[in-house]
């Protein structure tokens, strides 16, 4: 059985570098303790944020937090092979080699500045991926104390189904919203329940405020103005309570850097839809009532 995660919501660090914002290590510091106060403490990363930076930016700003490491819980990711200047590739590519994977993990440790892992997630599916080699690079990660869990992200149920055939998975974190929402009908969050894994959802709000579709931006926003007066609520907490209100207990990730917003987020965690009004909102962005 896996461990919970720490907070219901999970600061995504993702656009806090460059990729993003280009915070100080003062500003990620001061931000680290700003989630932390208002009950975050779970943090993602990944090893190709901010061009291979990120992990290490974090890792001197969390050395200038008043926190200690037990504290928070760091989630990271590897497996992709991005083209960056710290790194000579030709083309991006994944490699889940056992190799590369415990390489990778020991790199994500000195860069945030920690003895372990709160849980290593390959961050996608490779087309070469061996379960054998992936998952025994777990298991040695797990023994030596570098990583407390094991997981995937992007892995669909029978990409799930093949790593279990070697051992436990204990998180798959999914892009999963009002918009995306294939994981409910595909299998995914099923294989999630049955085997109480983990879910983490990334991108909760991203792909609705960057919808293009426009007919079906129309009748969410309709549906979701009409539940915000009945809730009390504001556009970005329905659409957390949303995710929030699926059984498989799914842990969005949040990526802003902004402290109104992760005030508003935090709220979201209060609301309970009622059955009648989350389906509501389901129909409402696939433009059809359920069979």
């Amino acid at each position: 059985m896996p461990k919970s995660l720490n907070s219901k919501l999970v600061a995504g660090t993702m656009f806090w570098g460059q990729w993003g914002k280009e915070l100080s290590t003062q500003e990620m510091s001061d931000l680290i303790s700003f989630f932390f106060e208002n009950g975050v403490s779970t943090f993602d990363h990944a090893d190709i944020y901010g061009g291979y930076t990120m992990e290490a930016a974090f890792g001197q700003a969390f050395s200038r937090s008043s926190l200690q490491r037990g504290q928070v819980q760091f989630i990271s990711k590897c497996g992709i092979q991005y083209i960056s200047e710290n790194r000579p590739n030709e083309v991006i590519h994944y490699d889940t080699s056992k190799a590369y994977i415990i390489a990778s993990a020991e790199a994500s440790l000195k860069h945030l500045k920690t003895d372990y892992l709160d849980a290593l997630l390959i961050h996608r599916p490779s087309p070469l991926m061996h379960p054998e080699d992936v998952m025994s690079a777990a298991e040695d990660l797990k023994k030596s104390g570098k990583i407390l869990n094991f997981g995937v992200s992007n892995f669909s149920s029978s990409h799930m189904e093949l790593m279990m055939s070697e051992g436990l998975i204990d998180i798959n974190q999914i892009e999963f919203s009002v918009v995306q929402h294939e994981a409910l009908f595909d299998g995914t969050l099923d294989k999630l329940l049955q085997h109480k894994i983990i879910p983490m959802a990334w991108g909760p709000l991203r792909s609705y405020f960057n919808l293009e579709d426009v007919a079906k931006k129309q009748r969410l926003k309709k549906q979701i103005s009409e539940l915000s007066t009945k809730y009390n609520s504001s556009e970005d907490q329905l659409l957390l309570a949303w995710i929030l209100n699926h059984p498989s207990k799914i842990h969005p990730i949040i990526g802003t850097t902004k402290k109104d917003r992760i005030q508003s987020a935090i709220r979201a965690l209060s609301i309970k839809l009622s059955t009648e009004d989350w389906f509501k909102i389901l129909v409402a962005s696939q433009g059809h009532d359920v069979p």
